[in-house]
């Protein structure tokens, strides 16, 4: 069978390399891919949102599945296209990726069916917003409603700064037209972690735990990424933490969006809270987190591609997943200046000293390919993946690999892991 790709990102890079690896796969192509990707795929030069020619490509090739990776072909409803066309492709319809799509319907959702989050208000006039503001404490967050490539999300610290992420957003400054709608949450304290699970629209099959590192310092400071880092499993979801996920956000969730008329099909991503024994959702995805996925499809023993298959079918009922033991930590390098504008173009060294370390992977995200050598050319360059008996065994490993690597003003976080050495 042949599979398609659709994205160029660290995540692309991972779920190429666990297809590639299905005895039932023939050929992997991605669209656009990177060159990272293109030691496994044959990369195709399409746009992810060229709807019609990502299309016309399954057709001609006679694809035999297509996984989409980024969020922006979901919520333009290129899963509704393909599936209208006879194709079978893993992913959430248009009208259940709304969910991560527009942030105020999804929290709208989870007033609706009792699933925990912060308390908030959705606003698209700035003088009834900032009134909204001055009932909260500080910090409190401010959220752009639509997509902003994971960096729509802004914790302010004083009543200034919240003032002008909110007029930012709505004058249409920030993220244009994604921030044309604004939610206002009270901040919450405690420790993130990150929930994903394959639904069919009916069963749930979680994946297993792993934590995200939003922010680009150390210690959780400096304004939030894509993600700087993960890893795999987090100790901070318990068992008790696990079942209580499972029964009140995933069921209630997966459930209310049957509800709706909108039935979700693909894997579901809740972006959690958790303060001692209680859980909270920031957000819904709906995809693959990134760079969680690294992670996880190093930890995944089972072959990845019939529970694609299973989930596009809308039946996972007889599918099981087994994990590796081990843990996994993905430390993400990133060119100098990200978030904010970054440098391109410079030649990175030392990738092959990095491959040569056993249960360790390099994905790559932002790079090119220039005069036989790879360069920078996006804000996150590189997601160092690495296995270990224990966290702290895959920590050093991981770190062992970025240490290999390097390029002029290469920037990453030190403390990747560190939350779970504490439990």
């Amino acid at each position: 069978m042949k599979v398609l790709v659709i994205g160029s990102g660290g995540r692309e890079h991972a779920l190429v390399w666990k297809i590639a690896q299905s005895p039932l796969v023939t050929k992997v192509f991605c669209a656009p891919g990177n060159p990272g990707i293109a030691e496994l795929a044959e990369n195709i030069p399409l746009k992810v949102d060229d709807l019609p020619g990502l299309l016309a490509f399954a057709q001609k090739e006679q694809i035999g599945l297509t996984v989409v990776g980024p969020e922006l072909p979901l919520s333009l409803g290129i899963v509704d296209l393909f599936e209208d066309h006879g194709l079978t492709v893993f992913g959430a319809r248009k009208n259940a990726a709304i969910i991560e799509a527009s942030k105020a319907f999804s929290k709208d959702l989870m007033k609706k069916y009792h699933v925990p989050t912060a308390a908030y208000e959705v606003f698209s006039e700035i003088e009834p917003a900032i009134a909204f503001l001055d009932t909260l404490g500080l910090p409190v967050v401010v959220k752009a409603d639509g997509l902003a490539a994971g960096k729509g999300v802004i914790i302010a610290q004083t009543r200034e700064e919240a003032v002008a992420s909110v007029t930012d957003m709505l004058s249409g400054n920030a993220f244009g037209n994604a921030g044309s709608r604004v939610v206002i949450e009270e901040f919450l304290r405690g420790e993130e972690a990150s929930f994903l699970a394959f639904t069919d629209g009916k069963n749930i099959i979680p994946l297993a735990s792993a934590q995200d590192h939003k922010a680009i310092f150390d210690g959780d400071q400096g304004p939030n990424t894509g993600g700087m880092g993960a890893y795999s499993p987090a100790p901070v979801v318990t068992p008790a933490i696990h079942e209580k996920v499972m029964q009140e956000v995933m069921r209630r969730t997966v459930d209310g969006m049957a509800a709706e008329g909108r039935p979700y099909k693909g894997v579901l991503y809740a972006g959690l809270m958790i303060d001692g024994g209680e859980i909270k959702t920031l957000e819904f995805n709906a995809r693959f987190g990134d760079p969680e996925c690294q992670p996880l499809l190093m930890r995944m023993k089972s072959d990845i591609v019939p529970i694609l298959l299973a989930t596009a079918a809308g039946d996972i009922s007889s599918i099981n997943l087994e994990w590796h033991d081990k843990a996994a930590v993905c430390v993400v390098m990133a060119a100098g200046g990200y978030p904010g504008d970054y440098r391109k173009g410079d030649e990175i060294s030392g990738l092959e000293q990095a491959a040569a370390i056993d249960d360790l992977f390099v994905f790559h995200a932002g790079t090119a390919s220039k005069d036989g050598a790879y360069c920078t050319n996006g804000g996150r360059v590189l997601g160092v993946t690495a296995l270990g008996n224990t966290v702290q065994d895959a920590i050093a490993r991981a770190y062992q690999g970025v240490a290999a690597i390097t390029w002029t003003g290469v920037q990453y976080r030190t403390d990747i892991g560190k939350k779970a050495l504490g439990r």
